[in-house]
């Protein structure tokens, strides 16, 4: 006799059994479709709590930030479209008065328009932007502010909009300026102390010594002795030393016939002293202010100290260009060079950045082992 199919049970009326086999997927693994659809419904609360744990963090990083930053986010065009309660709180103007509007709004004209034109060059590039800017508040006042601009990038790396991150430092500025003009009137009264000892070391003991050279001279015409000849040379030598002396503290030339004609004279004995040949390349057709021209002046005697002590060079190049917005200097050599991030900067280097700082200009050092050095001092017309 046949036997019944194991786990097959009696069929009810005139229905059959359909053998295990035959069944259909679904009837014959309900219990997996229904763990399958149990692991999608943890996935999607999983996925679900994640996302409102993240969005969480983002509402409190938004808070964090509106809290302590003066935030605003700009479209690709620059159009502000969110400000922050900060933002409106230090430029004075209402959200209304901002959203759809530009920075310019802002602008306290200040800086020039290329800097301007090369923070936007950079951001447009998808690269971070840091830099301190002056603004103008709507009722006139000025504030300073610490800025970092954030480009946001869309899928073909091109910035869609920019998140401005600002940090007030007004009270920074005002002290900064204050030690400023603190260094300008000691850098005055040093030049002045320089122009005085020159004078009286060329007018005075220069001139004593000449008078003692012209009478050793007669006396050595009407007789000939072995002491008078050396104490010729001996008053000769005097008189060459503090003439050079004279000249390192003050050249009275500088006073006298201005920038250009004192730069000359500097390399040429320049390189005559230290038989190092320096190229010069002026385009500079007019006398500057005093204390720029003195500053100018300063950076390039000490730049070219550093080259004669260090560089172990024959030619260095000092160039002086004028433009609409700035002038422009740069001394350069190909000698031995340095590493600026590890180099001890000396007395030399802080005295070229005081200088230009109090200048109101901005002094910039290039250099490479092995390669050489360029220093760039630019100060705005």
């Amino acid at each position: 006799m046949e036997q019944r199919p194991h786990n097959q049970l009696e069929p009810e009326g005139n229905d059959r059994m359909v053998p295990e086999h035959q069944q259909p997927e679904e009837e014959r693994q309900p219990s997996e479709k229904v763990n399958n659809f149990l692991d999608e419904g943890k996935q999607y609360q999983q996925v679900t709590e994640e996302l409102k744990k993240s969005m969480q963090e983002l509402i409190d990083l938004k808070f964090a930030l509106d809290e302590s930053s003066i935030v605003a986010i700009t479209d690709s065009r620059g159009k502000i479209t969110y400000i922050n309660e900060q933002f409106c709180e230090i430029s004075k103007y209402t959200k209304e008065e901002l959203i759809g509007k530009d920075h310019r709004i802002v602008n306290s004209g200040l800086h020039s328009k290329e800097f301007f034109h090369k923070m936007w060059r950079t951001i447009g590039a998808g690269e971070v932007w840091k830099g301190e800017i002056r603004n103008q508040a709507k009722d006139g006042t000025y504030y300073w502010v610490d800025t970092t601009i954030v480009p946001f990038l869309n899928e073909k790396n091109k910035p869609y909009q920019y998140l401005a991150i600002r940090y007030e430092i007004t009270e920074r500025k005002r002290v900064e300026e204050e030690l400023q003009k603190m260094m300008v009137k000691i850098i005055d009264v040093q030049e002045e102390e320089r122009k005085r000892l020159s004078r009286n070391l060329h007018d005075g003991i220069g001139q004593n010594l000449y008078s003692h050279l012209i009478t050793i001279n007669r006396l050595l015409a009407e007789m000939d002795h072995p002491l008078l000849q050396q104490m010729q040379d001996e008053a000769t030598e005097l008189i060459e030393e503090i003439r050079d002396i004279s000249w390192e503290l003050r050249p009275s030339v500088l006073d006298d016939l201005g920038l250009v004609p004192a730069i000359r004279s500097l390399l040429n004995r320049y390189s005559e002293h230290y038989k190092i040949d320096v190229i010069f390349e002026c385009v500079l057709n007019r006398r500057l202010y005093v204390n720029i021209e003195i500053t100018i002046y300063r950076i390039i005697q000490e730049a070219l100290t550093n080259i004669r002590k260090y560089a172990e060079v024959f030619e260095a190049t000092v160039t002086i260009r004028e433009t609409e917005e700035s002038v422009r200097v740069m001394i350069e050599d190909k000698g031995a060079g340095f590493d600026p991030k590890q180099e001890h900067r000396g007395v030399g280097l802080f005295s070229m950045e005081e200088r230009a700082r109090s200048a109101g200009g901005e002094l910039s050092i290039y250099s490479t082992p092995g390669k050489g050095t360029r220093i760039i001092f630019e100060v705005p017309n």
